[in-house]
């Protein structure tokens, strides 16, 4: 039986955490589940916040995509 545990990583973005900082800890046997949910939500408090909520997203989704290739 193979066991995969998961971490949870809060405070990515405007907690003041960064992406660059998990790389060390990257590996096959632990998943990691990255909250960012305060960088998203707060990325605007006009009527583009639609927009600016995916682009933050998208931003953070993209360097982890680097991060895992």
């Amino acid at each position: 039986m193979y066991l995969i545990i998961f971490l949870l990583v809060p405070g990515i973005g405007a907690q003041g955490g960064k992406l660059a900082d998990l790389k060390s800890i990257l590996n096959a046997d632990c998943g990691l589940l990255v909250n960012s949910s305060r960088q998203i939500i707060y990325a605007s408090s006009a009527e583009d916040f639609a927009q600016a909520s995916e682009r933050e997203a998208s931003i953070i989704q993209s360097e982890m995509s680097q991060m895992l290739a």
